[in-house]
């Protein structure tokens, strides 16, 4: 983003409220991110840090994805979450622990990682990223749902599945 003039920088550049209200997390994974980035505080840019709330209803999961551009510390807020990474290649390890309420976790930027809500109750987490504009890239919808689709046989050879298959992924990866 192009840094805005200071002479016309004001308080609410560097201001969000809202963070205390949950996300709604009616939809098929359960979860509900709001960013704080670059794009709500234009004060971020070039500061190297943003945040996230989650919020996950019950067994509620944000599903595999990765941060390019971040490392992401998050503390549970409320309720109990699994957390998880796994390392790159040639091992491929995964990396997994139960949080409670007050319990923090690093993901190591760009590894792939998720969270899934284990309690009984509805749960929430904050997160800090180390860039402003960290990206996200979520596994299903990237492979599933890309522009143009990537064709259906390299996918079926990938992961050794059938055609019906890939589409049965793809149709619910749109559907989320």
């Amino acid at each position: 983003m192009a840094c805005k003039n200071p002479m016309f920088v004001q308080a609410d550049d560097f201001y969000y409220g809202g963070l205390h209200i949950a996300g709604d997390t009616r939809n098929s994974y359960g979860y509900k991110v709001t960013p704080v980035t670059v794009y709500q505080i234009p004060g971020l840019n070039t500061l190297g840090l943003s945040l996230i709330r989650i919020d996950y209803a019950l067994w509620g999961a944000n599903p595999p994805h990765t941060h390019p551009r971040a490392t992401e510390i998050i503390m549970v807020l409320e309720g109990t979450l699994q957390v998880g990474f796994i390392t790159s290649d040639p091992q491929n390890r995964l990396i997994t622990k139960v949080l409670q309420k007050g319990d923090v976790f690093v993901f190591p930027v760009g590894l792939v990682h998720f969270q899934r809500n284990l309690g009984h109750t509805n749960a929430s987490a904050i997160a800090a990223l180390s860039s402003q504009n960290p990206g996200l890239i979520s596994l299903t919808n990237t492979i599933f749902g890309s522009t143009p689709p990537i064709s259906n046989e390299i996918l079926a050879q990938a992961f050794r599945v059938d055609n019906k298959t890939v589409n049965h992924l793809r149709r619910k990866s749109m559907h989320v």
